[in-house]
């Protein structure tokens, strides 16, 4: 990933792009410069198109024999993850220094902060998924990565039996993204996936009759 980055950005000088957050944080300097949608893209031999965040075709820009590109619809097209922080007025590209737990904005029916459900091994986590529901069955969940993330940890940990096929899914492609059985030996396990150009993510797992699932969200997070 870093090699193709460094290809990418290195053959053109890029331009940010990123909405109007951009121009109104920028010290802007008025320059002419030429919209050039002759210029045509390939990527790993296949023609591509550039796109903005609303899927419509972009044109590079040609200044003083220099080609500038939107951030964005090479970082979507090289899967890299993009987000703009209009207070430190930066672009962060791929995977971010600190991560971003996933309790926020966290909505699920066995999501919970009963001390008698988020503590694990002598550990309160405080805020957790936690489904103890009878019967072998499907635990679910739904997440909103927006796109903005390059990796994705989350913990999780099989009380009492074992979970089978535990899925983290692109909801939007079906893709899958990461797939194991998680034992009850295993412990808290932390489960890495890519999900850059993810919008949002189905996470699921068989959960054996009279075993649940524990998810602690404060120690989840994105990168």
């Amino acid at each position: 990933m870093k090699k193709k980055m460094t290809a990418a950005f290195t053959a053109f000088a890029v331009l940010g792009g990123m909405g109007a957050g951009v121009v109104a944080g920028a010290n802007l300097q008025e320059i002419k410069a030429f919209l050039n949608p002759s210029i045509k893209f390939k990527l790993n031999g296949q023609p591509v198109q550039l796109k903005n965040s609303s899927g419509a075709v972009v044109a590079p820009i040609t200044y003083n024999n220099t080609t500038y590109l939107p951030v964005r619809a090479v970082s979507d097209l090289l899967g890299v993850a993009v987000k703009f922080d209009p207070t430190a007025n930066t672009i962060f590209l791929g995977e971010q220094l600190e991560g971003v737990s996933i309790a926020s904005g966290f909505d699920s029916s066995y999501h919970t902060k009963d001390p008698d459900k988020t503590v694990y091994l002598d550990k309160d986590y405080k805020d957790v998924h936690f489904d103890n529901g009878s019967g072998t069955r499907g635990s679910s969940f739904m997440l909103y990565p927006k796109n903005k993330y390059q990796k994705l940890y989350i913990q999780v940990a099989a009380i009492g039996g074992d979970i089978k096929d535990f899925t983290i899914q692109d909801s939007d492609t079906d893709t899958v993204l990461k797939k194991q059985t998680i034992t009850a030996e295993q412990g808290l396990v932390t489960i890495e996936a890519d999900i850059a150009g993810v919008d949002s993510i189905f996470v699921t797992g068989q959960v054996e009759d009279g075993a649940a699932m524990f998810v602690p969200l404060t120690t989840s997070y994105y990168k």
